[in-house]
């Protein structure tokens, strides 16, 4: 979901040459196309921020393998000209998705000049393009000695593929939200069916006592877990949205908190087989931070593109994928903890017991620019009714940094547990 209200149908319908020149009177003007304006100063910034930690931990903190490193540093190389020919394709998309009439009227703007702009649609398939063609290209610098990894690789892909085809079709369909829930389910198929890892959980020390089991093995119960994860991860990115830049944004935050707890497993654990599980999850997760952060310059307030339900259903998958391959689903969802509020916060209307509208977003005051807080459940709005007033670009900012303090607060607990809880 974004805030966004999509051009009508009948402006779709475009006369043929020859009805062109039979027609009487002038041609009425199109609505302006909002300017692409890439806000690179904030990116550099944020990049800065983000990879920071991660890049100590690398080079100064641990020492580790050099060919583990190698291959993530090309990893990493791969991921950097994938940021720039993501900066370079979606101008070029843009144009595409106006001429074929993808296009929305940003709803946080409506009263004023943005609120007349046509902004493009859908431009997350090319981030889902981009990501897809750079993961398939480092399977042949992977220096692992091991090749059973490729099946549960590809497989990932497969997901990943399949959810960012469904989620395209979303955008140009518009599916009910209630098929929405399902999509992941069919997208997770081609993981759920090459997984070859174990389906086993580690009983927390305090309760071994009482279950009288150190490791449970929950077979197919296990995969059923996964698949519900997939399906959580998929749709509350979708559903924690509606303002610039927050689907991107949030989705930059949890990639970068998962590429500094995967180095950190890696570099304190002395098990093989557990590395090079966290180091496949880097290998996946680098080159979405990397198109993801070049999608960000566009969409940053005031965003110059919608990114779509293609973007938060590839990101969705792609974390959960991530989560699945590294073994670490509870530090995952942790990570999803505003996500988890959200959805807490949504539950009430989206079973139905509360009347649910198509947008679920603040009041926007053309006069003084601010957002005010509704009665929906989302936690854009219980944030504005904690807060008060404000503007969209401060609103998200704050949601943002809850969610970077959300991370910092796992990477707490799984220290203060550490020894006592596994």
């Amino acid at each position: 979901m974004a805030a966004r209200k999509r051009a009508s149908a009948d402006a779709s319908t475009e006369p043929k040459p020859q009805e062109k020149q039979k027609s009487q009177g002038p041609t009425p003007a199109e609505p302006p196309t909002a300017p692409l304006k890439v806000k690179s100063g904030f990116i550099v910034k944020l990049s800065l921020l983000l990879l920071g930690p991660y890049l100590y931990l690398i080079f100064r903190h641990y020492k580790i393998d050099q060919d583990l490193k190698r291959s993530i540093l090309i990893n990493a190389g791969l991921s950097i000209a994938g940021f720039f020919v993501t900066l370079k394709l979606i101008p070029v998309a843009s144009r595409y998705v106006i001429r074929r009439n993808l296009f929305g009227y940003d709803i946080n703007k409506k009263g004023t000049p943005g609120g007349t702009l046509r902004v493009p649609e859908s431009l997350g398939i090319v981030v889902g393009i981009v990501y897809l063609v750079l993961a398939i290209v480092f399977q042949y610098f992977n220096f692992t000695s091991d090749s059973n990894w490729l099946v549960e690789y590809n497989a990932a892909l497969a997901s990943i593929c399949f959810m960012t085809l469904l989620g395209f079709v979303d955008d140009v369909l518009d599916i009910p939200w209630r098929v929405k829930l399902l999509l992941p389910s069919f997208a997770a198929l081609p993981l759920l069916m090459a997984y070859a890892g174990h389906t086993t959980i580690i009983i927390p020390k305090p309760l071994i006592p009482y279950v009288g089991l150190e490791i449970l093995d929950l077979g197919w119960i296990y995969k059923l877990y996964m698949g519900l994860l997939a399906v959580f991860c998929t749709n509350s990115i979708n559903i924690h949205a509606g303002l610039n830049g927050l689907e991107v944004g949030q989705t930059v935050v949890i990639a970068s908190a998962i590429m500094i707890h995967n180095i950190m497993q890696i570099g304190a654990s002395t098990d093989p087989e557990q590395k090079q599980a966290h180091a496949f999850s880097i290998y996946l997760v680098q080159p979405l931070l990397a198109t993801s952060l070049a999608l960000l310059s566009f969409n940053w307030y005031p965003s110059s593109v919608f990114v779509g339900d293609t973007y938060t259903y590839f990101a969705g998958m792609t974390m959960a994928v991530v989560g699945i391959l590294g073994h670490f689903s509870e530090t995952l969802l942790i990570f999803f903890a505003p996500q988890v509020l959200n959805f807490l916060l949504s539950l009430p209307q989206l079973s139905g017991f509360v009347p649910c509208p198509r947008h679920r977003l603040p009041r926007f005051d053309s006069k003084s620019g601010l957002l005010t807080g509704t009665n929906d459940g989302t936690l854009v709005n219980f944030t504005l009714r904690i807060l008060g007033r404000m503007s969209e670009k401060s609103l998200c900012t704050i949601l943002l940094v809850f969610q970077a303090i959300a991370c910092c607060l796992c990477f707490l607990l799984r220290y203060f547990l550490a020894g006592w809880y596994k």
